[in-house]
């Protein structure tokens, strides 16, 4: 059978409209990166989970829930059809959850280690940059944002 562009766009569309969750990622990040590729294997190409690389020039987060780069450089997010966004554990459970792999994060529903999870990730998400011989996050910004201002043309060459 011989595919017509219009046949490829409407199967496109399908796998874009059929994501459960939409996670954002850090595509710098060589620890996020390697998460992403295991995500991608799990989803076998359905698009139950779409990704969402914040690093790339062109994110824009009022495509996502108002998400801004320095809140998603923060912490995980990951955001529902209905525009709901979960954040931190509660992101990975979720997306977890829609790969069928749920039982990986389950026990973090339960509010005592939900609690702990939470903080471990706090301090997981604070250390994160250094880590992975980065800048921190105020270096990060900074960075971004003055190239943001050059892509726009307030900057002299």
């Amino acid at each position: 059978m011989i595919m017509t562009n219009s046949m490829a766009n409407k199967s496109q569309n399908s796998v874009e409209s059929s994501w459960k969750v939409k996670l954002l990622y850090d595509g710098d990040c060589p620890l996020c990166m390697r998460e992403v590729r295991f995500l991608q294997k799990k989803d076998q190409g359905k698009g139950l989970v779409k990704l969402v690389n914040i690093a790339e020039d062109n994110y824009d987060a009022n495509k996502h829930c108002s998400v801004d780069y320095k809140s998603a450089m923060g912490r995980i997010h990951a955001i529902l059809p209905d525009g709901t966004i979960l954040r931190d554990v509660e992101a990975f459970r979720y997306v977890y959850e829609v790969l069928g792999m749920g039982w990986v994060y389950a026990i973090t529903k339960l509010p005592i280690v939900g609690k702990i999870a939470n903080w471990v990730y706090g301090i997981w998400a604070k250390l994160r940059l250094p880590l992975t011989g980065r800048p921190n996050l105020e270096t990060i910004i900074a960075e971004r944002e003055a190239k943001e201002k050059c892509h726009s043309n307030v900057c002299k060459p």
